[in-house]
C-alpha cells in the first residue's frame, strides 16, 4: 500500500485502527500484514501513539519532536518481551515482570521508566493480562467458600511458619485472530498462530509469566516451576486449578523432590 495516495482522513483512521488492533492482542508484524503497510511503518504508528495519544496519529500532522522511543525502539522492546526470557538478557531470575522489562529499556535505551510506564507501555502494545467474566459451570459455590474460609487460612498461616511467598498460577491462551470487544474490522490473510502463556501472581501483587510455544502439559508446567524457583531465597507455595497438568505424576514426583523449597496445593472445582 502506497499512503501517499490515502487521504489524510483515511490515513488516520488506518492508523489508528491498527494501533487498537495491536492493543487488543495481536501482533503488530500481524496487524501491518492485514492492513497491508511495512511493519517499521505500524511500530512507527505505536511510537507516535505512545508519544502523543491518538491526537498524534492525525495524519494532517506533520513534523514535531522525534518519540522518545521510537519505531526500532518499539519493536525492539515488543520482540524482546515475548520471545526472550530473563535468562537470556543476563538476569538472575527465569520469569518477566514489569520492573524487568524497565531495566531492559534502561539498559538498551538509556531511559528510565517507572514501573507504571512500563505497564502502560506493555498496555499499548497489546501485553496485558485479560480477565475474563464467565464463570466455569463446573463451580461448586460450596466448596470455594469453604476453601476460602477454611483451607487458605491454613496455607496462610503455614506459608508465614515457613517464611514463604504464596503464588496463584494458571494457564491462558490468545490467537492472533481473536477479537474482543469493539475491535476494529481488519483485513486478514487467514495465516493464524497460537501462544501459550503460564503466569502466577503474588497476594503483594508480584506478577511473573512464561511463554509457551505448543501444548501446555506437565513438562511445561515443570519448567515454569523450575524457572519460578530459579534464585528464589524463600520457598514457594503454588496454588493452581486442577487441571490434568498439575495433578500429573510427573508433577507430583517433582514437586516432591524439591518438597524443602517448594509446595503445591489444588484449588477446588
Amino acid at each position: 500500500m502506497d499512503a501517499r495516495r490515502l487521504t489524510h482522513k483515511t490515513l488516520t483512521k488506518l492508523r489508528k485502527r491498527g494501533v487498537a488492533s495491536v492493543q487488543d492482542g495481536q501482533s503488530p508484524e500481524t496487524v501491518a500484514l492485514a492492513l497491508g503497510i511495512n511493519r517499521v511503518t505500524m511500530y512507527g504508528w505505536l511510537a507516535r501513539y505512545r508519544d502523543g495519544g491518538w491526537e498524534a496519529l492525525d495524519a494532517r500532522k506533520r513534523g514535531g519532536r522525534k518519540p522518545k522511543l521510537d519505531a526500532k525502539a518499539i519493536r525492539w522492546i515488543y520482540k524482546t518481551v515475548t520471545e526472550k526470557n530473563p535468562l537470556q538478557l543476563k538476569f538472575t531470575f527465569a520469569l518477566s515482570t514489569a520492573k524487568m522489562v524497565g531495566q531492559v529499556i534502561y539498559k538498551e535505551f538509556g531511559m528510565k521508566l517507572s514501573k507504571s510506564s512500563v505497564c502502560r507501555l506493555l498496555g499499548q502494545l497489546g501485553l496485558t493480562p485479560q480477565r475474563p467474566v464467565w464463570r466455569a459451570y463446573q463451580q461448586r459455590p460450596e466448596e470455594v467458600q469453604k476453601w476460602l474460609q477454611e483451607e487458605y487460612p491454613l496455607i496462610r498461616r503455614l506459608a508465614k511458619r515457613k517464611k514463604a511467598l504464596i503464588f496463584f498460577a494458571d494457564e491462558a491462551g490468545v490467537r492472533s485472530d481473536h477479537h474482543a470487544g469493539t475491535t476494529p474490522v481488519v483485513s486478514s490473510t487467514g495465516a493464524r498462530f497460537k501462544l501459550n502463556l503460564i503466569s502466577a501472581v503474588s497476594a503483594q501483587g508480584e506478577f511473573r509469566f512464561m511463554t509457551v510455544k505448543g501444548r501446555e502439559g506437565a513438562p511445561q508446567f515443570i519448567e515454569y516451576i523450575k524457572r519460578l524457583l530459579h534464585n528464589m531465597t524463600r520457598m514457594v507455595f503454588l496454588i493452581v486449578d486442577g487441571h490434568p497438568a498439575h495433578k500429573a505424576i510427573m508433577v507430583k514426583r517433582f514437586a516432591e523432590s524439591v518438597k524443602n523449597r517448594f509446595r503445591l496445593f489444588l484449588l477446588p472445582p
